[in-house]
């Protein structure tokens, strides 16, 4: 399983009642399902990933963050998780005012823009960055929206959530040590992870 899920999973409580925005193969909605006896579901925009994990028997739909999200009831999930799609939905925003409608706490994890290497490629070579964790060209990207941990710390702090918790890490799974500095995280975690709640 993807480093940012095993890390999403630690911040779900025991038998908790999930729904993952952008599940894909459903990796994370079989692990909480085993492990942590959750009620877990899924969206899915990929009809191809939405398929393999119908085929292994989890409960996902086909649907687009975007659209579909307003369908659901108010407060019908203990967490709503959207793991590395944030930059790829089209009004992040208010897919995020919805995770925290239908659900007590959201959980985010996102690439993280502002890291040295992203800054040091785009200064160096005057063109959009690619590493481990954007591993694609510009011209093949779902993602329209790169933000960084200080944007996404802003954006909270412009709608009221409140951060329960946060961490930046790397891709082989080391937690950025500068947990009580923003700035340096900005800097030097390649991807982020948030749980949310209202205030």
């Amino acid at each position: 399983m993807r480093l940012d899920l095993r890390l999403i999973a630690d911040m779900i409580p025991q038998g908790a009642k999930v729904l993952d925005i952008g599940c894909g193969d459903g990796a994370l909605l079989d692990h909480l399902t085993r492990e942590k006896d959750a009620d877990a579901r899924g969206i899915e925009i990929d009809m191809a990933q939405v398929a393999r994990a119908v085929g292994q028997g989890l409960a996902v739909i086909h649907g687009d963050a975007d659209a579909d999200l307003a369908f659901y009831p108010d407060q019908a999930f203990d967490c709503v998780v959207l793991s590395r799609t944030f930059q790829a939905v089209e009004k992040p925003r208010e897919v995020l005012r919805q995770m925290l409608r239908i659900g007590r706490t959201a959980v985010v994890s996102f690439p993280n823009f502002g890291h040295w290497q992203m800054r040091w490629r785009l200064l160096t070579t005057g063109r959009m960055p690619d590493t481990d964790t954007w591993d694609r060209p510009w011209y093949e990207t779902p993602n329209i929206h790169p933000c960084t941990i200080r944007d996404f710390f802003a954006l909270c702090a412009l709608e009221g959530y409140v951060v329960e918790q946060w961490l930046a890490v790397d891709e082989r799974g080391l937690r950025a040590p500068w947990r009580r500095s923003v700035w340096l995280a900005n800097l030097f975690g390649e991807q982020a992870l948030f749980r949310l709640r209202r205030a």
